[in-house]
């Protein structure tokens, strides 16, 4: 542990030194941050989190000098890898500077499985305010690349939040336009009356006789097979 440690301390200083001193400007950055690298790793095997993830900022800054972002912001996923270890709301900033690089350079994939991410963090930490904010970035910025099912079981984390949050009907709303979503679709068609129980059982927390009357017709609009399975006879008792 000790060995490696001190091996990330005289690198981190190298690349310090590097940066302090004269160079081309694209090249000095570029050497710090392979000198960075290195001591990050080190850090990493010594299981000094907090250092690396210290380190794997100063990498992001050497690429964001250089301009390249893409680089900048696969550092700061690194980052938060390391404070992941620690400090989850520090684990989530450096994912959110990421999330930000990559829409700046339209790598519109990688924001949302980051965004994903990020939602996650501040869902286990019980944020779930925030935690809603982000999984529906990622829901939408997956639905602009087409990938409608990460989208949708993204979506299906955001209803059972707002059902947490008592938001009933901004729930139900989700559950309901994911069931019609899915009806279409030969693989998702099956999943189509649990969700409809689920936005069932939130119409049912509302307490709204007239609304329950009129959403089990909706569903059965939804899935003309709605009315034949248990989880309608679970919702019309």
């Amino acid at each position: 542990m000790g060995d490696h440690e001190a091996r990330g301390d005289d690198l981190e200083k190298k690349a310090e030194k590097k940066l302090s001193g004269w160079g081309l400007f694209g090249s000095k950055h570029e050497d710090a941050a392979d000198l960075f690298d290195k001591a990050a790793n080190s850090f990493k095997l010594a299981k000094n989190w907090s250092r690396a993830a210290q380190v794997y900022i100063k990498i992001a800054n050497c690429h964001l000098k250089g301009d390249s972002k893409h680089e900048a912001a696969s550092a700061y996923v690194e980052a938060a890898n390391c404070y992941k270890k620690f400090s989850p709301q520090e684990a989530a900033q450096a994912l959110n500077q990421a999330v930000n690089l990559f829409l700046e350079i339209g790598r519109l994939n990688m924001a949302a499985r980051y965004s994903k991410d990020i939602g996650d963090i501040y869902q286990q930490e019980q944020d779930l305010e925030k935690a809603s904010d982000y999984l529906e970035r990622a829901a939408d910025l997956f639905d602009s690349e087409g990938q409608s099912s990460q989208s949708n079981t993204i979506k299906q984390k955001v209803a059972e939040i707002a059902a947490q949050l008592e938001q009933y009907p901004k729930a139900t709303e989700i559950f309901e336009a994911i069931a019609r979503q899915s009806i279409n679709n030969n693989l998702l068609k099956y999943s189509v009356r649990g969700i409809l129980l689920n936005a069932g059982i939130c119409q049912l927390c509302r307490g709204d006789a007239v609304a329950i009357t009129n959403s089990m017709e909706r569903y059965q609009d939804i899935d003309p097979t709605f009315s034949g399975t248990r989880e309608y006879k679970l919702l019309a008792v």
